[in-house]
């Protein structure tokens, strides 16, 4: 018999995608990320009717907890965190599928219990044997979380039941803990039933991006180096390391962000136009452009790397990064990290693209600008046009989402005096929809087998080929410059854009 609902029309946009029977489960369900995101954006799904009836979710820790315990404590983060209202009678069906598992990740019992829970929840909840497991665990228990599942034999379900990984950043430190790692988990999974997360992806303006360039005319012609004197893509936070010390000492900025979401913003921006819009097409576009990134010849003069120093921001005074608890004083991790990359290929040649991420900088905000050439002749007088700056067509993927385009007007009056002046689109005035969190719409591909927005392991690698070569000169080269919190980072980085002529937009 068809499953088909003969009253469904493919053509009504208004049924968004729904995930069949299926569960979740989420490995150190007591941290942040989990309080904070996934169990509020498993709310939201059941709450927008885009998990399937029976949906249960599975919290594995080191607690000592009742399935009660676990539901109050996901009824607890929902109520604070959660984007949708808080409804009883969704929260009441959510909880009816809420199991606890306590134990270590080497426990074996605890594995089994694991085991028999879900086999349980098939036969109460009608999941059908399809689980997707969630390890958002520090990064060195990935591996012994994966053979763990695959020795009690949860990696491959019943029948046709699907048994998915989820994994979150860092994907390994360098090239060589990356491929190591690739090679664990792909013993256990296949590579298609392995998902990545960069929540970066799972933002509508990110993937606005795509819609941007190739659904209208009148952008992707001057996408080219012909029109376009450079990119800039920056990623600013405010905050300081608050209690990620651990964590974060060792790794520092540049491994942290331009490793995953720049360089995948970079690849977005410059790929060229998939064959359509599925998960190999992408894939394919966006590592011939990863792949063709060209470092710098002198990384002394192109790279640039800081430390945020006492300071004042937002009103409040701040710690230097080697003043922060835990951090060791002679620390030399990166809070700020600049780059200049080019890309080898004919639409692209000669364009710097330039990465910047750091902490305790002026404001929080990403956005990619894209900056265009000046007109090759100007028939004004210099005087008319010296407030005039460069054509930019500005991607603003957070706070406030949306798209600026600058560009020259002339000042009203008797002179011919030409200005920059500014046209905005902004998501929330032009939609009556609100965005939903990125982690929504990715457990939500998760669940329906949707890669497009998970970068595949060759990108992992590809980029880590890109950011080694830096990370080894910085270890050999002296030590990250100082900057005062609440400011946008290093001299040395303005120096780096004044050499080419060119100066950071503040964003």
């Amino acid at each position: 018999m068809s499953s088909a609902n003969p009253l469904r029309d493919a053509q009504d946009r208004r049924l968004p995608r729904i995930a069949g029977p299926s569960g979740l489960v989420i490995f150190g369900v007591t941290g942040d990320l989990s309080r904070k995101k996934l169990m509020p954006a498993v709310y939201d799904l059941a709450n927008r009717g885009l998990l399937p009836p029976g949906f249960s979710l599975v919290g594995y820790a080191r607690r000592d907890w009742a399935d009660e315990d676990f539901a109050q404590v996901v009824h607890d983060s929902v109520k604070e965190h959660s984007r949708t209202p808080f409804r009883e009678e969704v929260w009441q069906q959510l909880a009816e599928g809420m199991r606890f598992v306590p134990g270590d990740f080497d426990d074996d019992a605890a594995f089994e219990k694991l085991k028999a829970t879900i086999n349980d929840l098939d036969k109460a909840r009608g999941t059908g044997g399809n689980f997707a497991f969630y390890l958002s665990v520090p990064p060195k228990f990935f591996p012994k979380v994966v053979q763990q599942l695959k020795k009690h034999g949860l990696n491959e379900g019943p029948g046709d039941a699907w048994r998915r990984a989820v994994i979150e950043k860092p994907f390994g430190h360098d090239l060589k803990s990356a491929e190591e790692l690739n090679q664990v988990i792909h013993q256990v999974f296949r590579s298609r039933n392995v998902f990545r997360i960069d929540h970066y992806l799972g933002k509508e303006t990110v993937q606005n991006i795509m819609a941007l360039r190739f659904a209208n005319t009148m952008f992707e012609p001057l996408w080219y180096r012909s029109y376009v004197d450079h990119v800039q893509i920056t990623m600013a936070e405010d905050i300081g390391i608050g209690g990620r010390a651990g964590y974060y000492d060792g790794i520092g900025s540049a491994r942290d962000v331009i490793q995953n979401h720049l360089l995948q913003l970079l690849a977005l921006t410059a790929m060229e136009e998939p064959a359509s819009f599925d998960a190999n097409s992408l894939v394919t576009e966006k590592l011939k452009a990863l792949s063709a990134v060209k470092l710098p010849d002198d990384l002394g003069k192109h790279t640039v790397r800081g430390q945020y120093a006492h300071g004042w921001q937002g009103g409040e005074e701040v710690l230097g990064y080697l003043e922060e608890e835990g951090i060791n004083p002679k620390s030399k991790t990166d809070t700020y990290a600049a780059i200049k990359l080019e890309i080898d290929n004919r639409r692209w040649a000669g364009v710097p693209f330039y990465l910047r991420t750091g902490k305790r900088l002026g404001r929080r905000v990403t956005e990619i600008a894209v900056v265009f050439q000046r007109a090759p002749h100007s028939p004004f007088d210099t005087t008319d046009t010296q407030e005039l700056g460069q054509n930019a067509l500005v991607i603003r993927v957070q706070p406030d989402e949306g798209i600026t385009i600058r560009f020259g007007s002339k000042v009203p009056g008797t002179s011919m005096e030409i200005r920059d002046v500014t046209m905005d689109f902004a998501y929330g005035e032009s939609f009556t929809e609100s965005s939903p969190e990125a982690y929504e719409r990715l457990i939500l591909d998760v669940l329906l087998g949707d890669a497009n927005l998970f970068p595949r392991h060759q990108e992992v690698e590809e980029s880590w080929k890109i950011l080694d070569p830096i990370e080894e000169y910085w270890d050999k080269h002296g030590r990250p410059e100082q900057y005062t919190a609440g400011t946008w980072g290093p001299k040395a980085a303005d120096e780096m854009l004044a050499r080419d002529g060119r100066s950071w937009r503040r964003p």
